[in-house]
């Protein structure tokens, strides 16, 4: 037959809007975009009453793979995210071993190829004089941006990042000083790429922390003390005035403040090259529902307060935040039990983000089309993948997450497919989710059931 798939009579996004039309693939791409019948095709999907949206994109997710597969492994984590209607993942760079060599790039795409049930790119990790002269390398073996975990220290042998840092302590790099991170910034800016940020300041961490140490406080307000938005803000100013001087662009990752929406809105206006993301949990959960759901919503930086969560709703009202992802990072329930201080910071978030965003545009937050620039048409520009991924045009990845905003479903831990159970939405009603998850024109996921596994490519940036 002359058709791979075609999908028909579906609502198809086009331009910022929704047209009848039937999408028909040839080898993996769209080959024709039409209101006519063109023929039958090897694979037939009848997308009567749904919304045929260009193939949804997470771009930061912790798959835990290699090394701390007991927790999740890529598998698992890119089943769950075709079954929450996610066509493509970002892996981030800070695993064992990291992303900050060619060699362990090419290591990890062997690695995670023979387990992707959706495609893949990868990040490149930042690591200061350790790997600056290595970054040029890595844009040229196609990693599509570079992070820098700013204020984390660094293992002297391993490389690896420490999360838990003591003044002195001689098998660790102490975090590095501005200087340091300024050379990162002009090591990034030749390569083209977004540098994006973990941003908290770990000098004002660590001294609120010995203050709450000393009170004697384990709860979630002296966590949100230990971590306030002076620590997000702060570090963004000083990020700005780096990629300002620098002409790097920067992304800051997971959002989750007020005062750090205002300093990027801000820089924005002034003309700095600056994007934004932020998360489901810092959309759909406060400080006030810790009583409720207790250790599984800790993660870094925290969840906040409903003022903080309003201005990220305004800021995707009007543009400033650019894109939402998952920062999936799971934990065991075992690991998540015990004192708040003690637990680790992670929770699932691939299989959900999508029900609950498509949730928001039933409850009139946000629109359809919304959703698709946040989590598909922007990543795509931002990230140089364009119109590669993020686009429903001839020529481009067959990739689609289909959708039925009329199908309700109680979120459940039980159903998730990721190896951790670990979420903060169990028994939350939702109204609107993915039915159908396509890979440039296989079908991996319809009505919640896997019907090709194992259909994940690696993918580079167009330049």
């Amino acid at each position: 037959m002359q058709w791979q798939h075609a999908i028909k009579n579906g609502l198809v996004y086009s331009d910022g809007h929704f047209i009848s039309a039937n999408i028909y693939v040839k080898a993996g791409k769209i080959a024709a975009i039409t209101d006519a019948n063109l023929g039958q095709a090897e694979t037939e999907t009848d997308a009567s009453g749904l919304y045929v949206l260009p193939g949804l994109i997470d771009t930061h997710v912790h798959s835990r793979d290699p090394h701390a597969t007991y927790k999740e492994d890529f598998y698992h984590s890119t089943l769950a995210a075709a079954m929450g209607g996610i066509t493509a993942i970002f892996e981030m760079p800070n695993t064992n071993p990291s992303i900050s060599s060619v060699a362990h790039l090419q290591q990890q795409i062997v690695n995670l190829e023979s387990k992707a049930n959706v495609d893949f790119a990868l990040w490149g990790l930042c690591l200061g004089d350790l790997n600056n002269q290595s970054l040029s390398d890595l844009n040229d073996a196609g990693v599509v941006a570079f992070k820098f975990f700013w204020g984390y220290a660094i293992d002297k042998k391993s490389h690896l990042l420490a999360y838990q840092y003591k003044s002195g302590d001689p098998n660790l790099i102490a975090p590095l000083a501005d200087g340091e991170v300024y050379d990162i910034f002009r090591a990034v800016k030749p390569t083209g790429k977004q540098l994006a940020i973990h941003a908290e300041n770990s000098q004002l961490m660590s001294r609120f922390s010995q203050q709450i140490k000393q009170e004697g406080r384990c709860d979630y307000q002296a966590l949100l003390d230990g971590r306030p938005d002076l620590v997000e803000a702060a570090t963004i100013s000083l990020a700005i005035q780096f990629a300002k001087s620098s002409g790097t662009p920067l992304h800051i990752l997971h959002l989750t403040s007020k005062a750090g929406m205002d300093l990027i809105r801000q820089a924005q206006l002034d003309g700095v090259s600056i994007t934004a993301e932020t998360c489901p949990h810092y959309l759909f959960l406060t400080n006030e529902d810790f009583s409720r759901v207790g250790n599984e919503m800790k993660v870094y930086p925290p969840i906040k307060y409903q003022t903080d969560q309003d201005a990220l709703w305004q800021g995707i009202a009007d543009g400033t935040i650019t894109s939402i992802c998952s920062d999936h990072a799971p934990h065991t329930q075992e690991e998540k039990q015990g004192a708040l201080f003690e637990v680790p910071a992670g929770m699932c978030g691939i299989e959900t983000q999508v029900p609950l965003m498509l949730n928001a545009v039933n409850e009139g937050r946000l629109s359809l089309a919304d959703v698709v620039g946040l989590m598909s048409e922007n990543p795509a520009h931002i990230y140089h993948i364009y119109p590669k991924k993020g686009a429903i045009a001839v020529g481009s990845d067959a990739d689609f997450t289909l959708v039925d905003m009329t199908k309700e479903k109680i979120l459940s831990r039980d159903a998730l497919h990721s190896k951790s159970k670990v979420m903060a939405y169990d028994g939350m009603k939702v109204k609107g989710l993915p039915v159908g998850t396509i890979v440039r024109g296989v079908t991996v996921v319809k009505d919640g059931e896997l019907i090709n596994d194992l259909q994940g490519k690696f993918f580079k940036p167009i330049k």
